[in-house]
């Protein structure tokens, strides 16, 4: 199934899909699963875009696998590609899913919101207070500078 206005999303897994406690496995975000399986339902690829190599990575996969999400490539832009020592490494994505963004991974609630702004079948996740348990209340200087007014 493939749509027009499909992108090709990069996602991260420690600290995003998973919660930090490489080399193990975190607990899963909440609500990363159940968002990365809706936006492949609305036809987007997903690349899984980690650190994690070998056997660790195949574990990662595997866990993934567990819970209903098939990549489409793995720490490549596509199934096929192939890398050498003299080619960057750098993924080429619409978009990268990434605890390391500037201001922080926002949760899984925020980014189905912001790639399908008119919701769908998540919406119950945006207005569950639930979606932000995996954060800590202290979200730092510039979350308390930027909060947006209610």
């Amino acid at each position: 199934m493939h749509h027009e206005d499909s992108l090709v999303i990069a996602v991260d897994f420690d600290g995003t899909i998973v919660e930090h406690d490489y080399p193990r496995i975190g607990r899963e975000m909440v609500f990363a699963f159940d968002t990365l399986r809706a936006l492949q339902k609305k036809g987007h690829k997903l690349i899984l875009w980690t650190y994690r190599e070998g056997p660790l990575l195949r574990e990662a996969v595997a866990y993934c696998r567990k819970n209903g999400i098939e990549f489409y490539a793995v720490n490549k832009s596509y199934p096929e590609e192939k890398f050498s020592a003299d080619i960057s490494r750098k993924v080429n994505a619409d978009i990268f899913i990434d605890d390391r963004n500037i201001g922080g991974f926002p949760g899984w609630g925020e980014v189905y919101q912001m790639l399908h702004p008119n919701g769908g079948a998540l919406e119950h996740v945006l207005t569950n207070p639930d979606a932000h348990s995996n954060f800590s209340n202290n979200r730092g200087f510039f979350k308390k500078l930027f909060r947006r007014k209610k």
